[in-house]
Parts: structure tokens; sequence; C-alpha cells
């Protein structure tokens, strides 16, 4: 397609964000690098390129395959870069200690909601036999 594109334009055609101004903003506030340095949302990419993406908790260590400015599916998006093996395994682990921390919240015990203090209160004064 084209030879150069704006960055905020083909991380949003790449679907890493949902909108071209979050994506604006999220390189004019430095979650996006573009070859180990910060750029600006206008900057041109070409294939090649090597951008890190600070999304959330998630860092995407990429490498540019095509540059395109049409937002496509999922699928056709996937193809615009290459994303190194170790790079994703680490990310998933991540996320997979994520997932479990998180269950272990859920798993913990919670205050008696009113059904079970109305029963605690019965127990108590001898009524529930």
């Amino acid at each position: 397609m084209d030879s150069s594109v704006r960055l905020d334009k083909w991380l949003w055609a790449a679907r890493f964000f949902k909108t071209r101004s979050v994506a604006r903003e999220a390189v004019s506030g430095g979650k996006v690098h573009l070859n180990g340095n910060r750029a600006k949302p206008g900057r041109s990419i070409s294939a090649g390129d090597e951008l890190r993406i600070q999304r959330g908790d998630d860092e995407y260590i990429i490498t540019v395959v095509e540059p395109s400015t049409r937002r496509g599916p999922a699928v056709v998006a996937r193809t615009l870069y290459e994303e190194s093996e170790e790079n994703r395994s680490r990310r998933e682990k991540i996320a997979e200690e994520r997932k479990l921390e998180n269950q272990a919240h859920l798993n913990r015990e919670r205050r008696p909601d009113k059904r079970q203090r109305r029963r605690l209160v019965r127990f108590k004064s001898g009524l529930d036999g």
C-alpha cells in the first residue's frame, strides 16, 4: 500500500487502539516508542521499524511488516506486524499471573450478608437450637 504512514494512524489500523485520538494521546503520553525513542503522533513509520507499545499492564514489542492506513478486520490487522515469540510468551505469562492473582482475591471470605447475620444473631442468642 503506502511506503510510510503516520504512527497514530497505523496504530489505529493495526487495532492497538480503538480510535485515532486515543492512539494520538498514547503516543504523545510516551506510551509508544519508535526504534527506542519517543515519537510524535505524526511521525512516519515504514516496514522494518520496531515499536514498543505500553497498553495498560501489557507491553508489546513488535516489528512493522506493512504500513497501512486502512482499518480492517482483526485477522488482517495481525498481518501488519510481527511480535517476537519470547515477548508474546512473556506477555501471556504475566497475564496468566494477573488472572491467578485476581482469582485469589475472588476466593477470599467476605462479610456475612443480611440473611447470614440474622442467622448468626439467632444462633448466638440460642434461638436456633
